[in-house]
């Protein structure tokens, strides 16, 4: 499936947030939005994932979800959203309660994406017993319990430690190998941006605009040595120096 920004403006009160904002995501591609913070980066994910009703402009899902979706589009969270009260797998088979699969189907479910994010020993912990980076990794594991095609992401890794921000790039990159979702990503972090995204979209300041869609010319499989190739320091220096510029243009 395709999704589609066609046209989207967003006044919130006195503000202009976005202004006539365009661009498609191809199915199967990885897109991260960057830009100066306040330009409505996550109020346009948000437009996008049906949470927020933009003030002009629509956003389009374009194509058939494939077989076994329960729903084609799902967020992933910074603040993991989890419910404290359930164990890891209860979090993980919340949004599949009110489906029409039957209880062993869900279980089935559940099993496979706790073994797939790596969390099948922890299936009866709480979200209190683990650190950021598990908790996460339980946001990650729930969202793709309802198999969509779409990814929406804001800021996922945000709130975590270096290290383990790394860790789950890495895995979030080898479940995309695997599966070959699409997704939109958020995030202040141009390193994560060029190594996950096919294309990084800069946003002007606010009210947010596409400034440039910036190609990302990297083969996949990536690992962690990409980050050392030309192409890749370029990219993300190019990317630091346009906003650099606006914010030196703001002040």
């Amino acid at each position: 499936m395709d999704l589609i920004a066609d046209h989207i403006s967003h006044r919130f009160g006195g503000l202009d947030l976005l202004d006539n904002v365009s661009f498609t995501v191809a199915s199967g591609e990885v897109v991260a939005i960057v830009g100066p913070s306040g330009c409505g980066k996550s109020t346009l994910l948000s437009i996008l994932g049906g949470l927020l009703q933009p003030s002009a402009g629509q956003a389009l899902l374009r194509g058939a979800p494939p077989p076994g979706c329960l729903n084609p589009l799902t967020f992933v969270f910074q603040d993991f959203a989890l419910l404290p009260w359930a164990s890891v797998a209860e979090n993980v088979a919340f949004p599949l309660l009110h489906t029409s699969l039957s209880v062993a189907q869900r279980t089935a479910v559940v099993d496979d994406v706790l073994q797939r994010t790596g969390l099948s020993d922890f299936r009866a912990v709480y979200p209190k017993q683990l650190s950021g980076g598990m908790r996460q990794r339980v946001g990650l594991a729930r969202a793709l319990a309802v198999n969509p095609q779409i990814l929406l992401m804001d800021e996922p890794f945000g709130a975590l430690d270096e290290q383990t921000r790394r860790l789950l790039q890495e895995q979030l990159l080898r479940l995309w190998e695997g599966q070959r979702k699409t997704v939109v990503f958020v995030t202040h972090s141009m390193d994560e941006a060029v190594m996950l995204g096919d294309r990084v979209m800069l946003m002007t300041p606010r009210p947010g605009k596409v400034k440039e869609m910036i190609d990302v010319p990297l083969q996949r499989p990536r690992s962690p040595q990409v980050e050392k190739s030309g192409a890749f320091v370029e990219i993300k220096e190019y990317l630091w120096e346009n906003l650099r510029a606006m914010q030196v243009g703001e002040s």
